[in-house]
């Protein structure tokens, strides 16, 4: 456990299964736990709507053949959040008395996948939403949606002239579009462009801001940040454009605050900075209009409300009125026009939109229910490991846990030196594992033990005792910032929410990988090193879901072990509790994969035949069980990649 956290204080006997969960904290009124102990999904913009039975959701799902694990994207969270971005910035605008616009954009690379930004587009149509793009692919996924009139389009990243061109192109067909300078090399290619093309564009200039912000992306700020231009290149910048005449193409200002920015007090020294820098270019005679402030309108993943790198000290109307407010001020203290203000937050669009749903496949426990009878030929020690429970009392559970340990140990010499065999080792282990499972039930009742006094040993191995659950699903497919940059996205069971959880665990994911577990945890009380889970029913799926992945994880995941994508649905909740199912991608199958990395499945069918067949005529192999084989390959190269009933 972290930050003081002990077992027991999961399993206090007056704690609330939703308050272990930490669900009123992070589920912002999105997920609520129902009557009947299921998790339910609420509809934002109609509170009082009947909550949709997430399990039933499942269950629904796996009736019309779409299996865990599924990808399940929910368009009321989706219209909310870019509701509420566009109307918190307008309200600041009004109580502040700001007299320029919010215009805001989607940075496409958060989230490329067809179904979410078609949606963003459309929600985003009354408050004349645009997009962001980074590359040539992601400026065609742009210039294939009819935006409105007024929706910007921000074409940040490296440029070639076939990038400009087409930027260009789409100015001319009346698209709002900012062709924002990277580097001092870009505004040669673009004022050669220009000039073949005979199209004046609208210029942006990225900025670097010397201001850091902390966090996990906080590399992305500051002197050291990979894009944007230096102070002395923006004073290149600007002299060149000056010399030809171009200086009225600049009209907007990008200066990137950074990502998932936990303080607000960051937000607001680093938008002071660039409105600062707006004001100079202004003063050299830049007509700029537009100020892109970027990314870094965080998510609360553990609804902690502080400064940190998985959560954020401050709410999106305060985020919003700081920003208002801090520009505003720059502005009338220069006798400015207020700028229109831009920001690319795609992460707080597009995150709570989306959660990965799937089943656990089995448990491996490091404890045991299981009591080990004495006999007369154990070995001594293993009968000194016996008659701990005699005296395993609340006052000697130190006492225990070290003569646990020490016996254990000497049985385990005394099997590596081959004086006592595998059979008395492995009743020497069961007994083990009995005995911490009696150890952990004194501990669990908080009422009754206090925890402060055992050793930190003992609390690390308890820690250790938490049992693995082996899950379907990819943690590198579909979850790679848990791996890759340590992101905590909240998780917790779909169902028996009105039980007590009698376990805690970490989760193993399908791939062959020691990487591929999740052990950190959001609950109500601080973050864990262990999930507390309900012991497995036979005859019944146990779901866990993972909340708050539409950001990034689609679009990083990679085929780790050739785990493809997961299926994915996208509802829409109804105010009777049902829901309508508004689109369907089946997951990857093997063939997919396969081909991905340059395998012909065509031809390793034909290959597998002809191996086969070379069975058949050597006799190990009748004409029937040919048949049987060929058929399970390609049922096995046509199937879904992950585990399926």
């Amino acid at each position: 456990m972290s930050a003081g956290i002990t077992i027991s204080d999961y399993f206090d006997k007056d704690l609330l299964t939703e308050d272990i969960y930490g669900i009123s904290r992070w589920g912002d009124g999105l997920i609520t736990i129902l009557e009947n102990g299921h998790i339910g999904l609420c509809q934002p913009e109609k509170p009082d709507s009947i909550p949709t039975d997430l399990t039933e959701i499942i269950k629904n799902l796996d009736q019309r053949g779409i299996t865990a694990p599924v990808l399940l994207r929910v368009t009321n969270f989706l219209r909310s959040r870019i509701d509420q971005i566009n109307i918190s910035f307008n309200a600041a605008i009004d109580e502040l008395a700001y007299k320029g616009k919010y215009r805001g954009v989607f940075p496409v690379k958060v989230n490329q996948q067809a179904p979410v930004v078609d949606r963003i587009v459309e929600f985003g149509r009354p408050y004349d939403f645009g997009l962001e793009v980074g590359s040539k692919a992601e400026l065609l996924i742009a210039l294939s949606h009819n935006l409105s009139k007024e929706a910007a389009i921000i074409c940040n990243g490296i440029k070639d002239s076939e990038f400009v061109r087409l930027a260009l192109m789409a100015q001319k067909l009346g698209y709002n579009c900012f062709l924002v300078l990277e580097s001092p090399r870009e505004l040669d290619l673009v004022l050669d462009v220009a000039k073949e093309t005979d199209i004046i564009p609208q210029l942006g200039i990225r900025v670097k801001l010397t201001y850091t912000v902390s966090g996990n992306w906080a590399k992305s700020s500051g002197d050291r940040s990979t894009f944007g231009l230096s102070i002395p290149q923006v004073m290149d910048v600007v002299e060149k454009l000056r010399q030809h005449n171009a200086l009225d193409w600049l009209v907007l200002q990008h200066s990137h605050l950074g990502s998932q920015v936990p303080n607000i007090i960051e937000i607001r020294h680093a938008t002071q900075e660039a409105a600062r820098f707006f004001v100079e270019l202004q003063r050299e005679g830049a007509p700029l209009t537009h100020l892109d402030l970027g990314g870094g309108l965080g998510v609360d993943y553990t609804g902690e409300h502080v400064a940190s790198a998985n959560s954020v000290n401050y709410s999106l109307s305060e985020y919003c009125l700081n920003i208002i407010e801090t520009v505003k001020d720059m502005m009338d203290s220069h006798d400015l026009p207020h700028p229109v203000i831009v920001t690319e937050s795609g992460r707080a669009c597009v995150a709570q939109s989306s959660m990965l749903l799937f089943n656990v496949l089995e448990a491996t426990h490091f404890d045991s229910t299981l009591k080990v009878d004495a006999a007369d030929d154990d070995h001594p020690l293993l009968t000194k490991m016996l008659e701990i429970e005699t005296y395993l009392t609340h006052e000697r559970l130190q006492e225990c846990w070290n003569d646990l340990q020490y016996y254990r140990d000497e049985v385990r010499s005394l099997f590596q030196s081959n004086q006592i065999n595998l059979a008395m080792t492995a009743k020497s282990e069961r007994t083990y594992l009995y005995l911490m499972n009696r150890i952990k039930n004194l501990l669990l009742p908080a009422h009754q033990c206090d925890t402060t006094s055992i050793g930190e040993d003992m609390v690390n191995a308890l820690e250790q005792a938490a049992d693995i659950f082996h899950c379907n699903f990819s943690l590198f497919q579909s979850l790679p910032d848990i791996w890759a940059i340590d992101q905590i996205h909240p998780i917790a069971p779909l169902q028996r929410l009105n039980e007590k959880p009698q376990r805690e665990a970490i989760l193993s994911d399908i791939t062959c990988d020691s990487d591929g577990k999740i052990d950190r945890f959001v609950l109500e009380k601080g973050v864990s090193n262990a999930l507390p889970v309900h012991d497995l029913m036979a005859g019944e799926e146990y779901y866990l879901g993972v909340f708050f992945v539409g950001a990034y994880q689609e679009t990083l995941g990679d085929l780790h072990n050739l785990f493809g994508d997961t299926n994915v649905v996208t509802i829409e909740l109804k105010p009777d509790g049902s829901f309508e199912m508004m689109h369907e991608q089946e997951g990857d199958t093997v063939s997919e994969v396969l081909s991905y990395v340059e395998y012909d499945p065509r031809r390793m069918v034909d290959t597998f035949k002809v191996i086969v067949e070379n069975a058949v005529r050597a006799g190990r192999v009748s004409a029937a069980e040919r048949k049987e084989m060929i058929s399970t390959f390609k049922d096995s190269i046509q199937g879904y990649t992950y585990f399926e009933h």
